[in-house]
């Protein structure tokens, strides 16, 4: 709980008291090696731990990640997960590359092919009606404990056609609140099509990238997308949605 200074316009003062969003250092441990660390609020773990894995490519579905274990630890949290499949693979050799990476994550000829690396086509899919992507909107802010108890976090919804919300994930970060939905939707052997996700997130590319693997077929955002976003949504088939407001809404593609 935080004591702070609320100033009008006018020039008044009050004093008031918020909550901080939670923030945390937690740690993705994949067969007992070390892949990334990310910082997230601590709900839906569990969640987190399943869809960060099939965003990253290291699993093809939830089954093939067992075994989560979720452990608090002075530093933050450590989440323990058993990965099978083809994924193994990928995880060793991504994890060998990491040791002689600098930090900033995106360096050398062998990353930036990784990036422009195509990603797989969107299947085909029916057009979402505007109508759905405002009763969404219109519903989602009862579906943010977490924003409405601190006002700071992102929310990433799956909708139905109908405009239905049928899940919603949160965190204090755009892309962990995609993953959380995305292993949430795998646990249940939810498809997120036909019907779309809807986040309060900038759509970056990361964020595209995040939905295709996972399935989805269409994306909606609050804000507008980076100019890779937008193409990569047009290379692959996704249907992109932006600027989503209770009045409008823009069809990217």
């Amino acid at each position: 709980m935080a004591k702070l200074i609320e100033v009008t316009p006018q020039g008044t003062r009050r004093a008031i008291t918020r909550d901080w969003v939670p923030e945390v250092p937690v740690a993705l441990e994949y067969n007992g090696l070390s892949y990334a660390v990310m910082m997230a609020s601590p709900q839906d773990l569990d969640d987190f731990a399943i869809g960060f894995a099939l965003s990253e490519g290291l699993a093809a579905s939830a089954a093939e990640c067992t075994d989560i274990a979720i452990a608090e630890v002075d530093q933050g949290w450590i989440l323990r997960t058993a990965l099978s499949g083809l994924g193994v693979e990928r995880l060793t050799e991504r994890v060998r590359t990491r040791v002689a990476e600098s930090s900033c994550g995106l360096c050398g000829i062998e990353n930036l092919a990784e990036v422009a690396r195509p990603l797989p086509p969107v299947a085909a899919h029916a057009p979402i009606e505007p109508a759905a992507i405002f009763a969404a909107l219109h519903a989602l802010p009862g579906q943010q404990p977490l924003s409405a108890w601190t006002g700071a976090a992102h929310a990433a919804a799956w909708v139905a056609e109908d405009g239905t919300i049928g899940c919603t994930r949160e965190d204090v970060g755009r892309h962990n609140a995609i993953d959380k939905l995305i292993g949430a939707m795998a646990r249940t052997g939810q498809p997120l099509s036909p019907g779309f996700i809807l986040s309060t997130a900038r759509c970056s590319y990361e964020i595209v990238e995040k939905a295709v693997r996972a399935g989805a077929t269409t994306l909606v955002c609050v804000s507008l997308p980076t100019s890779m976003a937008a193409t990569r949504a047009r290379d692959c088939g996704l249907s992109l949605w932006a600027l989503a407001r209770s009045d409008s809404v823009l069809q990217v593609c």
